[in-house]
């Protein structure tokens, strides 16, 4: 069991924007932040994340609860997998009362990254290759470039530090198959990988024996899951927020070299395209997106599938494609930086590269061909929002060289869904947010409200009572069509609902024939009384 006092201080590390921002892609909305929420599919974000609150809230499933709860509930994982893999997140240390229980000794990584290290510094092909192009010794040791031994090395050096090998497999640094253990890197020059929080979790490496895989990188783990890493973003990562720039690259060496040319925003994917997954954390600080890929044909299909993506998600930034064999590692060692320069500063945006992919895959001197490439790039037009489809829709008729009223944009603009207003009491909404938002509030009210004076919200009242952390309330709390009242406003809507309610109760005593006329003329006399207050301004407590 993990100790209450270990799983109060991560919670003191935790914030929810932060932690869910590594999974969703949110957005600044007010105080809070919104995305689409991924528990079920919708197209009008309604999730709603809330940093003054520490919690999140979809309004169209209704799930919420805190950071613990949100990566529980996307990864699948149970409540200590949850706390476990937030402390390795986060690197806070959990203590367990079964000392026998140990969590997974990250600390392996770290270990095996110097030893790697120290292996480089001695091995004359790594480091002439490293060196041939064109990486300083700072650099070397800044991206902590090492060198895989073979197989046995790595083993021996485990076994020789005491580590244990069913935690070094989890981590991915060795495996087994049919002749026993194994290296995962086996003569590869290595480059860690670090999560955001600079933490490692994980390693890539470049054959120098001629092996068939260029590159590989460690395999999935439960830190390691390459759809949402980029290399480099933890050095990179300050200087992204500060000059509100992201180069993605395609490779580690691109992005040693960059960073050695003074262009210290550079990352790159590992191995894989960049996908949904990378987005929340290329949004994060709002940095102008620049796509840095070769000009073969991978590479423009890879450049073409990330523009349609960041177009589609409302990304600021372009393309640059490099031509004749060369890519960003190959510029700098030439000395190409003012180059290098003007292309990142004069990228072809995400939209037009995207439609002038898309036409070039067709002869558009054929009729049949150009058809084709219209429907194509007509759907991908539509994809987009409506100001992006009536500025595009000139530049695909040009292309084409067609009438531009045949490029057609879409008229199925989403409407807001339409809250019923006859189960909804704004009033009485905002006296609970009131509450929710500040709960010392609540000693002063119940001496004055009654449930019985909440028409429409009597349940959401009555479960404030009982139980005020309820996530059911995260709703109330999160919904910004509600006003926030300060102490002198709640003050003033409560008079009203307490006049309302007297007014009513005054009416209905008229009418009532099931008391007797001393209870009856008592109850008249408290309602009445009550009024006369109010009128004056004053609150009254409930005593009927």
């Amino acid at each position: 069991m993990i100790k209450k006092e270990s799983i109060d201080n991560l919670k003191n590390h935790l914030d929810v924007v932060d932690v869910v921002s590594q999974f969703l892609e949110l957005k600044k909305s007010g105080a809070n932040f919104k995305a689409c929420c991924p528990f079920h599919g919708e197209d009008t974000p309604s999730f709603v994340v809330s940093p003054a609150k520490q919690i999140y809230h979809c309004f169209g499933c209704g799930v919420g609860g805190d950071a613990i709860k949100f990566v529980m509930e996307y990864e699948k994982l149970s409540y200590p997998e949850t706390l476990e893999k937030l402390a390795s997140m986060y690197n806070v240390q959990l203590e367990y009362d079964n000392v026998k229980q140990k969590k997974q000794d990250v600390r392996v990584l770290e270990d095996v990254n110097r030893f790697y290290q120290k292996l480089f510094i001695n091995n004359k092909t790594a480091k002439e290759y490293i060196k041939s192009r064109g990486i300083s010794e700072f650099f070397i040791e800044k991206f902590e470039i090492g060198y895989a031994p073979k197989s046995n090395d790595t083993i021996n050096f485990l076994k020789a530090n005491h580590y244990n090998l069913n935690e070094a497999i989890d981590l991915g640094v060795i495996d087994t198959g049919t002749n026993g253990l194994y290296s995962r890197f086996i003569e590869r020059i290595t480059f860690p990988i670090y999560a955001i929080n600079g933490r490692i979790v994980g390693f890539g490496g470049r054959t120098i024996t001629g092996h068939n895989a260029k590159y590989v990188n460690s395999p999935q783990t439960k830190l390691f899951n390459k759809s949402r890493l980029l290399y480099g973003y933890h050095l990179a990562k300050e200087n992204i927020y500060k000059k509100n720039r992201l180069i993605v690259c395609e490779g580690y060496l691109d992005v040693i070299m960059l960073h050695q040319a003074g262009f210290n925003t550079a990352v790159a994917t590992l191995g894989t395209a960049l996908t949904k997954d990378h987005l929340p954390l290329i949004r994060r600080g709002e940095p102008k997106v620049i796509l840095a890929y070769d000009g073969d044909k991978a590479g423009l299909a890879a450049a073409f599938k990330a523009s349609v993506m960041l177009s589609q998600s409302e990304f600021e930034g372009g393309v640059v494609i490099f031509g004749e064999g060369k890519d960003p590692a190959d510029m700098v060692k030439d000395a190409k930086i003012e180059e290098l320069d003007k292309m990142f500063n004069t990228p072809q945006d995400f939209i037009s590269y995207s439609i002038d992919y898309i036409v070039s895959k067709y002869d558009i001197n054929n009729a049949s061909q150009k058809q084709k490439a219209l429907i194509e790039a007509n759907d991908y037009l539509k994809s987009l929002g409506i100001l992006y489809q009536d500025e595009y829709k000139r530049y695909i008729a040009q292309k084409l060289n067609i009438r531009e009223n045949l490029v057609k944009v879409s008229t199925d603009i989403s409407r807001p869904i339409q809250v019923d207003l006859s189960k909804v009491n704004i009033q009485e909404l905002c006296i609970i947010k009131a509450i929710l938002e500040k709960p010392e509030r609540l000693d002063t009210v119940l001496d004055l409200v009654d449930s019985s004076m909440f028409e429409i919200h009597k349940n959401e009242f009555e479960l404030l009572l009982s139980d005020i952390n309820n996530i059911s309330l995260n709703s109330i709390v999160l919904n910004e069509k509600l006003e926030d009242y300060n102490d002198e406003r709640l003050e003033k809507e409560l008079l009203i609902l307490l006049y309302k309610f007297y007014t009513k109760k005054l009416n209905e005593l008229k009418y009532d024939k099931t008391l007797s006329l001393r209870e009856k003329g008592s109850l008249l006399r408290k309602t009445q009384d009550a009024l006369r207050q109010l009128k004056q301004g004053r609150l009254v407590t409930y005593d009927l």
